[in-house]
């Protein structure tokens, strides 16, 4: 899931590794928020897809986050499932649909979304590929090259993401 635009040039990516049903992505919030808020258009904040098996409706919740995608709300949703995992961890998918209603989203087509499995591609593609770059858990960054786990440990992570990403943004002449 991307919030890119092709109208713009190229910004750099920080691919965050994400699964929605995990605590510590929700802990990840706010440094993804002052990511977003510091850099706006010129970091591309790509979400990638990282179900973890011990969570039962991870990779529905993955599947919820592609169609809110598509239908223009990718982030707003995210952030509202993560929130809330509590309420993901009991309610399971049901409650992916009721947040999909919630933000005024069509919550019929999140259901037969996750019915039909349209977005199970994106979600097993995100999920070898972060597999075959040595993401073991959530939330993994990867930007300019480098892997930082925050699976372990948030602390100091949004400082080096910074670092990397105004070195990255030097180098465009931005």
């Amino acid at each position: 899931m991307s919030d890119s635009s092709s109208d713009r040039p190229a910004a750099p990516v920080l691919d965050i590794w994400c699964e929605l049903q995990c605590p510590d992505c929700r802990g990840a919030l706010d440094d993804l928020r002052a990511l977003r808020a510091r850099y706006g258009d010129r970091l591309e904040l790509r979400l990638r897809h990282f179900p973890l098996e011990k969570h039962k409706h991870a990779f529905a919740a993955a599947q919820a986050a592609e169609e809110a995608a598509e239908q223009g709300q990718g982030w707003p949703y995210v952030e509202a499932v993560l929130g809330r995992v509590e309420e993901l961890d009991r309610k399971g998918e049901p409650f992916l649909v009721e947040t999909a209603r919630e933000l005024g989203l069509d919550a019929e087509e999140f259901d037969t979304a996750l019915i039909d499995g349209r977005h199970i591609l994106i979600v097993d593609a995100d999920q070898a590929e972060g597999k075959a770059i040595g993401v073991t858990g959530t939330p993994t960054y990867v930007i300019g090259g480098e892997r930082l786990d925050g699976g372990k440990s948030q602390e100091g992570l949004r400082e080096r993401i910074e670092e990397i990403a105004d070195r990255l943004l030097s180098g465009q002449g931005a």
